[in-house]
């Protein structure tokens, strides 16, 4: 079995959660390499519904192993109020079924206030839309070299001293430009001390443990969080997260080798969507993007704030796909365009007087194109229902083919509803 890696392909929300849950029937290893607590995966299995920030998609399955790597920015606090959550409803979260790298950057209670200071001394369109979370701080810290790593949980001295020497110039900056109180070096380790100690157990040598079961002949699973177009480099900056969300990350964020990445699957949305600020070219502010926020749902599963949305743009899914070398494409929420007399693709972009086929790379230029579509007939028949290609009506057919045609990769995966067997394999 090929060892498999999961990527957003839009702006995130693209329902990788549930590709990642039936994906994991074929994985042993299902690893998280990037992100924080401002990812979140929802997952409905049964009458169930989980929603899952930091821990893998894989753990509702109770023979996987689940890790989280050292890309990965931790909230031990947030973590250990997940695994809580799961044990209540019945799923056990226990070091021999999830584990975490010692390498992980750990998300500090300054942090989370530093963002959330910083965001609101930003004025209108200066503000990002950030979750809250101290995602980026605690990337920050990890980049000045002066970050907490989880495996300093080990050493309580050693996480005093560093804490102290964070908070030397945060201090200074919540007192003098946000106006805030100073923060006591013992408060916050206090704070966090039962964190630390309870998740002394799950800590290990990453690096080491995908090895080991590579070795034995194990099929890894790589579940990226948020989208492409969210990478820091290559996203629509600065609208965009802290970390790199794109394939050849999985290999730096996990702590193995780039030849693991072999299945590369790109999860895209039947239409586009996006929460907070940023440019968004096939936005529809009418009765069609009413449709798709109505009737796919379409609220923040970590923010709940209310999804911008509209129709599928073809030029971010080419940039995806030339970004990430993808193999393969699952499509999401196919069902929610029906009841639309007419769907519209856009296929590419008129900028500065050109037709471009691929973003543009200034800043903010996103905000600048004219997008180009194409419209096809849409369809009345519900689809929740339909387990087969060849039983989907026409017109759904028509739309994935066009998809496939322009874009040049296949189409996989096809996601009818959110439950796990509301799905069609080809």
């Amino acid at each position: 079995m090929e060892h498999m890696i999961v990527i957003g392909t839009q702006w995130g929300d693209e329902g990788k959660g549930k590709i990642v849950d039936l994906l994991t029937e074929q994985a042993d290893l299902v690893i998280r390499f990037q992100g924080g607590n401002n990812a979140g995966h929802t997952l409905v299995v049964g009458e169930k519904k989980f929603i899952l920030h930091l821990i893998p998609s894989g753990i509702l399955h109770s023979n996987k192993l689940c890790l989280i790597g050292n890309g990965v920015v931790l909230d031990p606090i947030v973590l250990c109020q997940e695994i809580d959550e799961l044990a209540l409803a019945g799923v056990r979260v226990v070091p021999s079924r999830l584990k975490i790298s010692k390498k992980t950057h750990v998300i500090m209670p300054y942090h989370k206030l530093l963002d959330k200071a910083r965001e609101q001394f930003k004025k209108g369109t200066d503000k990002i839309g950030t979750t809250g979370r101290g995602i980026g701080p605690c990337y920050e810290d990890k980049m000045a070299r002066i970050g907490i790593r989880a495996g300093d949980f080990q050493d309580l001295e050693l996480l005093k001293q560093k804490i102290e020497k964070a908070l030397l110039e945060k201090n200074v900056l919540f007192t003098h430009l946000y106006q805030q109180k100073q923060l006591s070096v013992q408060e916050v380790f206090e704070q966090i001390k039962p964190y630390a100690q309870r998740l002394i157990p799950y800590l290990t040598d990453l690096s080491t443990e995908i090895e080991t079961a590579v070795v034995q002949g194990k099929t890894l699973l790589f579940e990226g969080a948020q989208g492409t177009h969210l990478d820091i480099d290559h996203g629509t900056y600065p609208f965009v997260t802290s970390s790199n969300t794109v394939v050849s990350n999985a290999a730096t964020g996990s702590g193995c080798s780039i030849q693991y990445l072999k299945r590369r699957i790109g999860i895209v949305k039947a239409y586009t969507t996006r929460v907070g600020s940023g440019p968004f070219p096939t936005e529809q502010n009418n009765s069609e993007g009413e449709h798709l926020q109505k009737n796919g749902a379409e609220f923040g599963a970590t923010t709940g704030r209310k999804r911008r949305c509209g129709w599928l743009d073809l030029v971010i899914l080419r940039e995806s796909i030339r970004l990430n070398g993808l193999t393969e494409l699952a499509l999401t929420k196919l069902d929610v365009l029906g009841g639309l007399p007419e769907i519209k693709i856009c296929t590419e972009y008129v900028y500065q007087d050109k037709t471009i086929f691929y973003p543009p790379q200034e800043e903010n230029a996103l905000s600048l194109v004219e997008p180009v579509y194409q419209t096809l007939p849409g369809w009345k028949e519900d689809l929740s229902d339909v387990r087969n290609f060849a039983n989907l009506p026409a017109n759904a057919q028509n739309y994935i083919k066009t998809i496939e045609k322009i874009l040049n990769v296949p189409i996989k995966i096809i996601s009818v509803g959110p439950g796990r067997e509301q799905t069609i394999f080809r």
